[in-house]
């Protein structure tokens, strides 16, 4: 059987239409990339929004040419007879405002000056995110989605389509995630923020393309890393073990975990943009589910549909307690609530590593909405 989505093509769409955000300011025109995968039934009922997270994009399932050396992001379950079933769903991913990945964001024209926005980009809230992908459902002639699932920050966005968006909406999936960014997530993100600050080629956000704040963008990547493995994921894959090329008492030497991190922080700025990261990390900074409202109690009584929440033991991002926080709120509303605390040694990145450990739950879930 056929298991893949095959050849896919990223799509645009923009909308001649001014956004109003939670900050106060609008933004427009609004451009947004997206993919989609599967046939919309003749009801235009089977639709699944897959919202992806921090430095994510729209490319979740397929290959882009024959030749690419990975498929999209989540292709493990998306596809004919996967978790996500495209012989049966008409899936959509979109890439979130204030990307670097198509969507509209701090590196597109700002139309008012016709230079990129850069740093007078507006600052995001994740809720804002959502809004943006309403027009997107509109374009596509989509009145409800079947689900809206995600991990990290693509669990946020499950919750607030859920909460804001219940006509919408019959079920989310937040995978990951949190009801409120915690202060320690926080922290670390105002020093990946650091990092990049105190690079002299970030130029208050004003870098040349052709030389971007590569060091300081790197050091920030590098600290995201850390916090999406854990302790044991570290001991699994690296050990104490010290670099063959490198010897024991150069000082510049450096043990396996050490060069994992320098390749993957400086593999990034090739292809992500410094400001989007910066603003992107700001949305996650800002997120609280309770904004503009009394209490999360009173936020979770809007959330009419069923919802599914996954946490995992070692994850020290997002750890189980936050999500255990939501879950007991909606239980104690008595609204219809599924949570599963998953054993796994991968920290935040466990719903990428291993979904082979919760995805029956999750074909289980929406088997009931369809």
């Amino acid at each position: 059987m056929n298991t893949s989505v095959g050849l896919v093509t990223t799509e645009y769409v923009t909308f001649d239409t001014e956004l109003r955000l939670e900050s106060g300011r609008v933004l427009g025109p609004i451009t947004l990339a997206y993919e989609t995968y599967g046939q919309l039934n003749a009801e235009r009922s089977n639709a699944i929004l897959v919202c992806h997270a921090w430095t994510g994009d729209a490319h979740a399932a397929g290959r882009h040419h024959p030749d690419d050396r990975k498929p999209g992001w989540w292709d493990g379950m998306i596809g004919p007879g996967k978790v996500i079933d495209t012989d049966r769903y008409f899936v959509i991913c979109s890439n979130t405002i204030g990307s670097c990945k198509g969507s509209t964001g701090p590196t597109s024209i700002n139309p008012r000056t016709e230079k990129p926005y850069r740093l007078s980009f507006p600052v995001l809230m994740v809720r804002d995110m959502v809004r943006a992908q309403q027009l997107l459902l509109d374009h596509l002639g989509i009145d409800t989605l079947v689900t809206v699932i995600g991990g990290s920050m693509g669990a946020m966005q499950a919750v607030e389509w859920g909460i804001h968006y219940s006509e919408r909406v019959r079920s989310i999936i937040p995978i990951a995630g949190t009801a409120r960014t915690s202060p320690m997530s926080i922290a670390l993100n105002s020093v990946a923020r650091q990092a990049i600050f105190n690079d002299p080629l970030w130029k208050k956000g004003n870098y040349r393309t052709e030389h971007p704040p590569t060091d300081g963008l790197a050091l920030a990547r590098a600290i995201g890393h850390i916090a999406f493995l854990s302790d044991t994921s570290m001991h699994l894959k690296f050990g104490r073990r010290y670099s063959a090329r490198d010897g024991l008492f150069d000082f510049f030497g450096q043990f396996e975990v050490e060069r994992y991190l320098e390749y993957n922080g400086h593999n990034f700025p090739q292809h992500f943009d410094t400001n989007s990261f910066l603003y992107l990390a700001k949305a996650l900074d800002l997120y609280d589910t309770a904004w503009n409202f009394e209490s999360l109690q009173e936020a979770f009584s809007y959330l009419q549909c069923p919802s599914l929440w996954f946490a995992f033991t070692s994850d020290w991002l997002y750890p189980p307690y936050q999500t255990e926080e939501a879950v007991e709120v909606l239980r104690s509303l008595g609204k219809h609530v599924e949570y599963h605390l998953i054993d796994s040694d991968y920290g935040h990145d466990s719903f990428l590593v291993e979904p082979e450990k919760f995805t029956h739950l999750i074909s289980h879930f929406i088997d009931r909405q369809a």
